[in-house]
């Protein structure tokens, strides 16, 4: 069979428009985002946490399959990444839109991306009530802004920072990491506490708390006599001394119960 000579122009411009696009140069691939240390962020720069450090914000917390864990700044996700290798729910809040999707690159390569989320978001702005652990690397300036945030949330919620403070919050718990290579060695935890100030008639007398963070002072009125009181609040879990005696109890809303 002969090609008509519409056929054979057809095929010769076939081959021609061909012939150019493989004559085109191709573009290389986008190479792959790598975060560089110091780089600039919305509120911070990016500083990695150490892994052993991560391991140890997370023994710190006791973190378990049961908790739901939030690491505001998640950075290259490796927190979020650890704490779903425990078991838990994670939830990483990012601003850089280049992060989140390294860090979901990096849970999958881990095998952990059905527990380990992360969104880009503003931390600010973020509802934190979900989380039982919330964990951080930011500056005391930042932590301070998040603080009445944090205190308002569940009692018993943990909260564990890379190395900086809540200034007159003082933790609960610090820990290091021995043998550390880096400046960043130190974690702390709070706890945030029940809120328990107030006036409460026991079967002892009347008992009157005042409350900074997890500290306690007042005083117990009891048989004629009035008594300086110490303490300090864990969660729901309260404990004080006065006048000899020595109270264990807890908040159940807001009723005080003493064992």
């Amino acid at each position: 069979m002969h090609a008509t000579p519409f056929l054979r122009l057809s095929l010769a411009v076939l081959f021609a428009f061909s012939a150019a696009a493989f004559a085109q140069p191709q573009k290389a691939p986008a190479a792959p985002f790598e975060p560089a240390v110091g780089q600039e962020g919305k509120d911070v720069v990016w500083v990695p946490t150490s892994e052993a450090l991560v391991e140890k914000m997370l023994d710190m917390a006791k973190v378990t399959p049961r908790d739901f864990v939030m690491d505001l700044g998640s950075g290259d996700g490796r927190t979020v990444i650890a704490a779903a290798k425990r078991g838990a729910r994670a939830l990483g809040i990012e601003y850089d839109p280049d992060m989140v999707a390294l860090s979901k690159h990096n849970a999958a390569q881990a095998g952990v991306a059905a527990r380990a989320e992360f969104m880009k978001a503003d931390l600010f702005e973020t509802d934190l009530s979900k989380a039982s652990v919330i964990t951080m690397f930011l500056l005391p300036e930042i932590n301070l802004r998040l603080r009445p945030r944090i205190l308002a949330l569940k009692p018993g919620t943990r909260i564990v920072s890379n190395t900086f403070t809540m200034e007159k919050w003082a933790a609960d718990e610090t820990g290091t990491v021995p043998d550390c290579a880096t400046s960043w060695c130190n974690a702390l935890l709070w706890i945030v506490p029940a809120r328990v100030a107030g006036s409460y008639d026991i079967p002892q007398g009347k008992l009157v708390l005042k409350q900074q963070f997890q500290m306690l002072s007042g005083t117990l009125r009891t048989e004629g006599k009035t008594y300086a009181l110490q303490g300090r609040v864990r969660g729901e879990d309260v404990s004080f001394s006065a006048g000899g005696l020595s109270f264990q109890g807890r908040m159940n809303g807001k009723r005080l119960e003493l064992r």
